[in-house]
């Protein structure tokens, strides 16, 4: 299992940021590889997503779940899906936002585990590429939130 965390700050009303984490078409478009997202927050959502992993690319079909929902201050984003013949993925990430000055802060604690061919790839290319999807992720969802407008370092 790996383990990432990270904060970013954005530029918006914690309203704002707690509205976009949960509208689907948000989160499909900051979601890396990912071409299908449906449902709702309160059933949860179906995903399709693709991605390279060393050498190894597939799609996966999952599901999304939140969890220990506390608005509009928390969550828990729940995701797994199965790859096929390469395996399978499974992450989830607590998403704290704190009221600060001039916007919010966005917290995030990620957990990701992967099972079948993909797990014998080895865990500091399985990690690398977590890092990298994490990290994507939210630029795409800081960009997502704060609009064109905004100027980020």
């Amino acid at each position: 299992m790996m383990e990432l965390n990270g904060m970013r700050n954005l530029a918006v009303p914690r309203e704002t940021v707690w509205q976009a984490l949960n509208d689907p078409e948000i989160l499909r478009a900051c979601i890396p590889g990912c071409s299908e997202l449906t449902g709702s927050p309160a059933d949860g959502f179906e995903a399709t997503v693709t991605q390279k992993v060393g050498p190894v690319k597939a799609t996966f079909k999952g599901g999304i779940e939140l969890s220990d929902v506390v608005e509009p201050e928390s969550y828990r984003i729940t995701g797994q899906g199965k790859g096929g013949a390469a395996g399978f993925a499974k992450g989830s990430a607590a998403v704290k936002l704190v009221e600060i000055e001039g916007g919010t802060e966005l917290n995030y604690e990620v957990e990701a585990r992967v099972g079948g061919k993909l797990a014998q790839i080895g865990s500091r290319i399985i990690a690398g590429v977590a890092k990298k999807l994490t990290n994507e992720f939210f630029e795409r969802f800081q960009a997502e939130v704060e609009g064109p407008e905004s100027t980020s370092a």
